[in-house]
C-alpha cells in the first residue's frame, strides 16, 4: 500500500484524480508501480520527476502499455508515470508538412487526423490502435515499410523531454531543414525512456500515396535459393518498393491462405508507377510460383491485419495451459533474412513451437513471433541468438513474461561502446530513478 505522506505529496501537484493507489496486483509482464500517476501537463510531468529525483522513487514510464513485456529486470516500482491523459495536436503546419504532438497521443488518432490533410506519419508499428507515439519513437520502432520510410528516428525534427531533475529541454527544431549543432534527438530516440520523459514531438510528413498495391510472391516448392536469386535481382534493379518482405510458411498460411514461402512487395505511388513496378515483378517472376496482387483497399486490409500478428503487452494478459506468447527482433546483413527465417521455421519441429516470422529483405530486420511453453520458448530464442550472433548480427527479445526476463537475456551481450551509454546514463540520471534496468546492460 502507498504510505499516506506518499499521497499528500503528490496530490500537492496532481488532483486527486490523477493519483491511483490501492492494493499492489502483480502484473505477469512486471514493469508496474505502486501508485500511477496520470498528469495532463509537462509541468505536472516535471513535478512528478522532481519529487522522485528528490525523494529516491523510481518511476516507470507507460503509454499505450504495448510494449510492457520489453525489457526490464525490475516487477514493480514505486511510480508507474502513465501518458494516457497527455495527448492531443500542439501544431500542425500542414504547408510545412510538419506536426508537433504530446507524447501519449494513440498513433492510429494521429494518422487519422492528418489523413484528413492527406497527409501521414511515415511509420508503420505494430498495434497502431493501441501504441503512442512517445513509446514509438523511444523504442525506435519500425515496421515492413522501413525500407521506403526508414525508421522512427527518421522522422523525427524535433523533440522536448522531461530529465529526471524535472528540468525541461528542447532539442531540434520545428522545420524539417535543421541542421544546427549536435542532433541531440538521436540520445533520446531508442533508449526505452531510461533518460527522459519525452513530452512533445516534432515529425515530418510525407503525403499519401495516390495509389498502393502490394504483390505476393509466393514459392510452394521451398527453394530458398530462389527466393535469394529473385530479391539479388529485383534489389539491383530500379524499382522502389517501400517493403520488400520475406514471410515464413505459418505466417504466409494465416494471412493469405498459402503455405509457403512468400515475398510481400509493397508499391506507393501515382497508380501508373504502381502498375509499371507490379508488371515488372511478373516479368522477373521464377517458374513455379504463384503470384497474388492486392490493390487499395485490399492492401491496406492486409496490412490492418499483419500490424496485429505480434503479442501486446497492452491487452489483458491471458495464458492457455502453460502456453506464453514471445517476440524477438533480430538484425543481420539483409539477405541472410533468408537464413533466420528458414531457421525459425524449423525450429518449430525442434522446439515444439508455434512460430510466425517475417524479415526485410532489404533492410535486414527480423520480426520472429512464439508461443509454447516456457521452456521451449527458452530455448528457441537461445537457438535464434546464435544463429544470429553466427551471421554477425543480433537479437533482442521484443516481448516476454517478467518471470522469464529474468532468466533470458533480453538484449544480449553488452556492445563495446556499452561504457559510452552507461556514462551518459550516470550523468542525466544518477539516481537511476527512471525506467531502471530497462534497457541494455541493466541502464
Amino acid at each position: 500500500m502507498l504510505p499516506l505522506e506518499w499521497k499528500d505529496d503528490l496530490t500537492a501537484f496532481l488532483s486527486e484524480k490523477q493519483v491511483q493507489t490501492g492494493e499492489y496486483q502483480p502484473h505477469p509482464l512486471g514493469n508496474s508501480g505502486y501508485v500511477t500517476v496520470y498528469p495532463q501537463s509537462e509541468e505536472e510531468i516535471s513535478s512528478i520527476l522532481r519529487y522522485a529525483n528528490s525523494h529516491g522513487k523510481k518511476v516507470c514510464i507507460v503509454g499505450g502499455g504495448t510494449k510492457r513485456g520489453f525489457g526490464g529486470q525490475v516487477e514493480c516500482v514505486d511510480i508507474l508515470l502513465s501518458l494516457a491523459n497527455y495527448s492531443g495536436i500542439v501544431e500542425h503546419a500542414a504547408a510545412d508538412m510538419t506536426v508537433t504532438v504530446k507524447s501519449g497521443t494513440v498513433f492510429q488518432k494521429l494518422q487519422d487526423y492528418l489523413a484528413e490533410y492527406r497527409q501521414k506519419v511515415a511509420i508503420d508499428p505494430v498495434w497502431p490502435q493501441y501504441a503512442t507515439i512517445g513509446g514509438v519513437i523511444a523504442a525506435n520502432d519500425s515496421g515492413p515499410k522501413r525500407l521506403g520510410y526508414g525508421s522512427a528516428r527518421d522522422s523525427v525534427i524535433g523533440l522536448r523531454t522531461v530529465y529526471p531533475d524535472g528540468t525541461v529541454i528542447r532539442s531540434g527544431g520545428k522545420v524539417v531543414k535543421n541542421v544546427a549543432g549536435y542532433d541531440m534527438n538521436k540520445l533520446f530516440i531508442g533508449a526505452m525512456g531510461t533518460l527522459g520523459v519525452i513530452s512533445e514531438i516534432t515529425l515530418k510528413l510525407r503525403p499519401l500515396p495516390k495509389y498502393e498495391s502490394l504483390v505476393l510472391l509466393s514459392f510452394p516448392s521451398g527453394n530458398l535459393e530462389e527466393v535469394r536469386s529473385f530479391a539479388i535481382q529485383f534489389l539491383d534493379s530500379m524499382m522502389e518498393p517501400v517493403c520488400f518482405e520475406l514471410l515464413s510458411p505459418s505466417l504466409s498460411e494465416r494471412l493469405i491462405s498459402q503455405r509457403a514461402y512468400t515475398l510481400a512487395m509493397a508499391f506507393e505511388d501515382v497508380k501508373s508507377a504502381v502498375h509499371y513496378q507490379e508488371e515488372f515483378v511478373k516479368r522477373l517472376q521464377p517458374p513455379n510460383t504463384a503470384i497474388r496482387i492486392l490493390p487499395q483497399e485490399e492492401a491496406k486490409s492486409f496490412w490492418q491485419t499483419f500490424y496485429t500478428i505480434g503479442p501486446n503487452g497492452a491487452m489483458p494478459y491471458e495464458s492457455v495451459g502453460n502456453e506464453i506468447e514471445a517476440a524477438v527482433k533480430i538484425g543481420v546483413v539483409n539477405l541472410d533474412v533468408i537464413h533466420i527465417i528458414r531457421e525459425s521455421d524449423l525450429l518449430q519441429e525442434i522446439c515444439h513451437v508455434h512460430i510466425e516470422a517475417h524479415g526485410g529483405l532489404g533492410h535486414g530486420l527480423c520480426q520472429v513471433y512464439m508461443k509454447g511453453e516456457s521452456e521451449s520458448i527458452i530455448a528457441a530464442i537461445e537457438r535464434l541468438r546464435m544463429a544470429a550472433t553466427g551471421l554477425g548480427g543480433y537479437a533482442i527479445v521484443k516481448h516476454l513474461p517478467f518471470s522469464l526476463r529474468k532468466r533470458v537475456d533480453v538484449w544480449g551481450e553488452k556492445p563495446s561502446y556499452f561504457f559510452l551509454l552507461d556514462g551518459i546514463k550516470r550523468k542525466i540520471d544518477p539516481n537511476r530513478i527512471l525506467n531502471n534496468q530497462r534497457f541494455v546492460g541493466g541502464i
